[in-house]
């Protein structure tokens, strides 16, 4: 792979930076719509995000999911029935507390976060291998960085199988991402 020239202003120019990171970010959003493209008829955009965040934190109270997602319970809830209604979640009794109801994935759910994180781990590597050695290291550097600037915790250390939950900090530019 040829070198690419520095870009104007050299690499401490932040319009030039930022221009790549939006390159980066509209690739990274373009592999996320195909790892998603299989399961779009029965799932949206905020309903997988929610079914990762039932996937990472396991059984969740409502108001903790809606919480966690920055909506309403109200919309939470829309959102729960539908889930249910496909098949992917389920409501449980709490038996620490029988008053509560507790929302988990379903075995089905709990496959469909599998599959859509297996392919869009699979096209993201296809993508790194393509880096020289020297390229990835730089890229790992530049990353966590990156990361860390933003307020998002680190990945974890190894690859334990698991999706790395999704954070969407309240404290980046007012992010309420759904």
């Amino acid at each position: 792979m040829p070198e690419r020239e520095l870009p104007v202003g050299g690499l401490d120019d932040v319009d030039a930076v930022t221009r790549a990171v939006l390159a980066a970010s509209r690739l990274l959003v373009a592999v996320s719509a195909r790892s998603l493209a299989e399961v779009e008829e029965r799932v949206t955009l905020p309903q997988f995000r929610m079914l990762m965040v039932l996937f990472t934190r396991g059984a969740t109270k409502l108001v903790g999911l809606a919480d966690h997602l920055q909506v309403a319970p109200s919309t939470a809830m829309r959102m729960v029935d539908r889930l249910i209604a496909a098949g992917l979640a389920d409501r449980q009794t709490n038996p620490g507390d029988r008053r509560e109801t507790l929302l988990t994935l379903t075995a089905e759910g709990r496959r469909t976060v599998e599959r859509v994180g297996a392919r869009r781990r699979a096209e993201v590597a296809a993508i790194v291998e393509r880096l020289a050695p020297h390229q990835r290291a730089a890229l790992v550097e530049a990353l966590t960085a990156f990361s860390e600037a933003g307020g998002e915790p680190a990945g974890p250390v190894a690859d334990d199988g698991h999706p790395h939950p999704l954070g969407w900090p309240t404290d980046v530019a007012g992010a309420r991402e759904v």
